[in-house]
């Protein structure tokens, strides 16, 4: 289980955050998220219906609003209590407070599982990935996109590899993977629609990258 003596510091910065964004943007729009789960990978919103889908880390935006051909879309996030006084109880989609070193859902549950810049802000990456796989039906899908940064942050303390899928999901079959190049600082979003390839290894950059759990093959956890 998770230890999380770190967690309260790196949450305060985080709703600092947000705090400051809604301050200035007055209400947290979500518009912009249907093309990342959409577009980006090449998946039509049709891909989504019927499935069960869990965004890890959504934050208070209602990530996965638009997704209304889903059968459940659920948001993951730790700041869920904290996300519903700032407006989420709006949303069209469910909030689960959970860290994601301990999600509440049984094994094989959904079909669709997403980390948009979220990952590199655990306390565990083993646990978290443990937790992806079991959750994750087989055939299912994972949607990555993450920054690679060469020092932590109060609320990115991983700094993630590019070979981040290799290490931890090794068992499951690639369907895409990107390594982008940093074009607009601090604006994880704009690099993806800037969608530069990066031609000569970096060590700061954007890792996205589509993933399937295997049918058969047997999921082992990482030590």
């Amino acid at each position: 289980m998770i230890s999380l003596t770190y967690a309260p510091i790196k949450e305060f910065f985080e709703l600092g955050y947000w705090r400051y964004v809604k301050f200035f943007e007055k209400k947290l729009t979500n518009h912009h998220y249907e093309y990342f789960f959409t577009e980006y990978f090449s998946l039509p919103k049709s891909f989504y219906q019927d499935k069960q889908v869990l965004d890890i880390g959504c934050g208070p935006r209602g990530s996965l609003e638009w997704a209304n051909m889903t059968k459940e879309r659920i948001g993951l996030d730790p700041l869920t209590d904290k996300y519903i006084k700032m407006g989420a109880n709006n949303h069209q989609m469910e909030y689960v407070k959970a860290y994601v070193e301990n999600i509440p859902f049984s094994d094989n549950y959904f079909d669709v599982i997403t980390s948009f810049n979220s990952i590199d802000h655990v306390e565990s990456l083993v646990e978290s990935c443990n937790e992806i796989k079991r959750v994750l039906k087989p055939g299912g899908i994972f949607l990555l996109i993450v920054d690679i940064h060469s020092y932590p942050t109060f609320t990115e303390p991983q700094m993630l590899e590019w070979s981040f899928i290799k290490d931890y999901f090794s068992e499951f079959e690639m369907l895409e993977e990107k390594h982008l190049e940093v074009v607009h600082k601090n604006r994880i979003y704009e690099n993806l629609r800037t969608n530069k390839i990066m031609k000569q290894q970096k060590s700061n950059g954007v890792l996205t990258a589509m993933i399937k759990k295997p049918l058969l093959t047997q999921i082992l956890p990482i030590d």
